[in-house]
């Protein structure tokens, strides 16, 4: 009996975060999915702003804007967003490229401020595979995966919360902290199995961008060859938010297919121009 109050405080502190979450529902004007996100479009540029500093801290810093390559890629970036669905959202699309040369990486923060590293940036041998890029991010930013993993997280923590109230044993502490620390592990992957999902849309939206940009979509098909041959993710998948390249491959090769097969602009002498100029420059 003592401790049925640690417990049904804790069914009160889960039902709150069950009813919180599950109550804010809106349906995604571009990929039609029902998602439960608690913030609006304005709060996620606003967190998406004001995240960019410390983050491209993390990555080398973000090159001057006004320098060749960055206003470059700017324009590949303003050009996918243009003439693709991402133009009807009421998002603040940026561009940035940032100076670490090691790290083979591109992300999205929630409202559209988009970075790729020059790690990246130098793997890469044409336009349609830097579109390809961009693409990708500005998927993630049109799916409001951001602020989807923000609501899941907030779920998730509150029922990691709920857990640990309910496995406390004030007789024995340590094994409650394992109990509250194995709880929080699970809703950690959970998250994480969330997070490959995302990236898989974010695929399938990216190549549908570049088709309507007029790039050749099967530089999205390249682009997951180049990460597999840099190295990608040696993880297994179930531990990774980012499924392996060669797992996403084939996925993407459909939906090539149903955007009307390969075509369009690759831009190989715009990219020689403007990017492997200034990495020789380095």
């Amino acid at each position: 009996m003592r401790g049925s109050p640690r417990l049904l405080i804790a069914i009160v502190i889960a039902i709150f975060g069950a009813v919180t979450y599950f109550s804010s529902r809106s349906t995604n004007e571009v990929t039609g999915e029902v998602q439960h996100i608690n913030i609006t479009p304005d709060q996620e540029i606003a967190l998406g702003l004001q995240a960019a500093p410390e983050m491209f801290q993390e990555f080398g810093g973000e090159i001057d804007p006004s320098h060749p390559v960055s206003k470059y890629v700017e324009e590949v970036g303003q050009r996918v967003v243009a003439q693709s669905a991402a133009h009807g959202t009421p998002y603040k699309y940026d561009f940035h490229v940032l100076a670490d040369p090691q790290t083979i990486n591109a992300f999205a923060l929630p409202g559209g401020q988009v970075s790729i590293t020059v790690g990246l940036l130098r793997q890469l041998k044409n336009e349609a595979e830097l579109a390809g890029v961009l693409g990708h991010e500005v998927g993630h930013v049109v799916a409001r995966h951001g602020a989807e993993q923000l609501s899941k997280q907030q779920f998730a923590s509150t029922l990691v919360g709920a857990a640990g109230v309910a496995a406390y044993d004030p007789n024995h502490p340590a094994s409650s902290a394992q109990r509250a620390a194995m709880a929080a592990a699970v809703a950690q992957m959970v998250n994480m199995r969330f997070g490959r999902q995302d990236e898989l849309e974010a695929d399938a939206l990216g190549v549908k961008e570049m088709k309507q940009a007029g790039y050749d979509p099967e530089g999205m098909a390249e682009l997951m060859q180049v990460l597999e041959q840099a190295g990608g993710s040696r993880q297994p998948e179930f531990f990774s938010t980012h499924p392996n390249p060669e797992n996403r491959l084939a996925r993407i090769q459909t939906e090539i297919q149903q955007v009307g097969g390969p075509g369009g602009d690759v831009g190989a002498d715009r990219f020689q121009q403007n990017v492997l100029k200034y990495m020789q420059a380095r």
